[in-house]
């Protein structure tokens, strides 16, 4: 039973941060609203696992457990794909940046005529 209120006050913890954080404009609120809606199941999964076996088994899964891992595995590679993205995006920024940054600073050649 304890297990039960640890992993609802962590599903809380977790909601109440992410909600609090301000986000760029190019977070997306089906991001968020997945996000929520992924914690919330899985605090009402620890509250009541018999439901979520009886779900598993609408879905043809064996366990609820297995249900959740599933689950997990779904939105671990979601989330490491977005990252990887982001990444990637930012990388890109940076190049651009880097390039706009050495073509203002650069010099026209000095023009030195032959045989000095």
């Amino acid at each position: 039973m304890l297990i039960q209120y640890v992993l609802v006050a962590a599903s809380i913890g977790l909601l109440v941060l992410f909600l609090r954080r301000r986000g760029s404009a190019r977070t997306a609120a089906g991001t968020k609203l997945a996000f929520v809606l992924f914690v919330l199941f899985g605090a009402y999964a620890a509250l009541r696992p018999g439901d979520v076996s009886v779900v598993a088994g609408w879905l043809g899964v064996g366990r609820g457990t297995d249900l959740l891992l599933y689950a997990l595995v779904v939105v671990f590679t979601f989330a490491t794909l977005n990252i990887y993205l982001r990444f990637k995006e930012l990388e890109l920024r940076y190049a651009r940046l880097a390039r706009a940054i050495a073509l203002e600073a650069a010099e026209p050649p000095s023009h030195v005529p032959p045989g000095d």
